[in-house]
């Protein structure tokens, strides 16, 4: 099965699912949710991501958020992996949490991202028997729904730090504006706006649709275009990655650098390359000591592995704060 096609620019809007193994669920209780939100705001601060809008159901979940660096693989990779080894780690259970790859529509914002917003917070009254129920109850019921970004929208006193609200209450004119927005969902019903989704992967009119393929794919081969690299915000040395890792790891640039070296500590190298230099696994290989691509691919996927073990993860983190530092200045 050929693999949904991920479109990432600086300042891209998505509309992001990720759904339990199997249908079942990826939180048992209060507990597991608490975690997954702090695991999310840990992720968006990392990555610079910025988060409009959440909720969590019992087997799914859905982010509107928006990636300043073009970095929505590694944003979602990382925070995925880092959920599923809590989670596993919780209930003694081992392998896949969630049904393949996370879902994400590019998003037009200019002309979805409202509705969009709609849409999420009103998904814990759009399944099961709550859709049945009298628009008055579901109301009341999706007003004290905890479990989702809803409440600061509609309470100034219970926003957060980790959600932007102010461009979603600025299209409709505050807060007050906004929660009748939502009620008139609730109480007229909502059209489906993924009849709009263009190519199964973008939610937005011919003309945004038009742009995105001029711009972003018209423009060579995607093969070896990793989150399309020329176009990150900026741009750090691959020396520069190096010389940092070295640091933040305390070993030695030629240690990093040898083919014998540690497996962790050079996979954690050639994922900071990766997304920081917007070079290709085969320079990263040459790099690492004249290997093959496929041996670069083979160090992130077991670093991949091996993130959710608290001290490999706080490595990680650690050199990821350094670089994203060095963005910054």
């Amino acid at each position: 099965m050929a693999r949904q096609l991920r479109i990432q620019y600086p300042g891209a809007f998505y509309h992001v699912t990720c759904r339990g193994n199997e249908r079942r669920k990826i939180f048992f209780d209060d507990n597991d949710r608490y975690r997954f939100v702090k695991l999310l705001e840990e992720s968006l601060e990392i990555y610079q991501v910025i988060l409009y809008a959440y909720v969590l159901m019992d087997n799914h979940f859905h982010l509107v958020l928006q990636t300043v660096r073009a970095n929505l693989s590694e944003f979602m990779r990382r925070f995925n992996i880092c959920y599923t080894g809590w989670f596993n780690y919780r209930h003694n259970t081992c392998g896949h949490l969630y049904q393949g790859r996370y879902k994400a529509l590019l998003v037009d914002a200019d002309n979805y991202l409202l509705e969009l917003s709609r849409y999420v917070h009103l998904n814990p009254v759009r399944v099961g028997k709550l859709r049945t129920r009298d628009y008055h109850k579901r109301w009341q019921y999706v007003k004290g729904y905890q479990w989702s970004s809803l409440a600061g929208y509609i309470n100034a006193k219970r926003a957060v730090e980790f959600v932007e609200y102010d461009v979603m209450l600025a299209m409709v004119g505050g807060r007050r504006a906004y929660q009748r927005f939502l009620y008139d969902g609730v109480k007229e019903g909502l059209e489906d706006i993924f009849e709009e989704v263009q190519y199964q992967t973008i939610l937005g009119d011919n003309d945004f649709v038009a742009l995105v393929k001029g711009e972003y794919l018209e423009k060579g081969s995607l093969r070896e275009q990793p989150t399309y690299r020329g176009m990150v915000a900026k741009v750090i040395e691959p020396e520069t990655v190096i010389a940092c890792c070295a640091e933040v790891l305390g070993i030695e640039v030629d240690q990093l650098k040898a083919r014998s070296g540690d497996g962790v500590i050079r996979g954690i190298v050639a994922d900071m390359l990766y997304q920081y230099s917007g070079i290709t696994q085969r320079a990263i290989g040459e790099l690492l000591g004249g290997i093959e691509y496929t041996a670069v691919n083979m160090l992130r996927c077991r670093l991949q592995k091996k993130i959710s073990d608290p001290e490999v993860n706080a490595r990680y983190v650690l050199v990821e704060r350094r670089l994203q530092q060095l963005c910054e200045l």
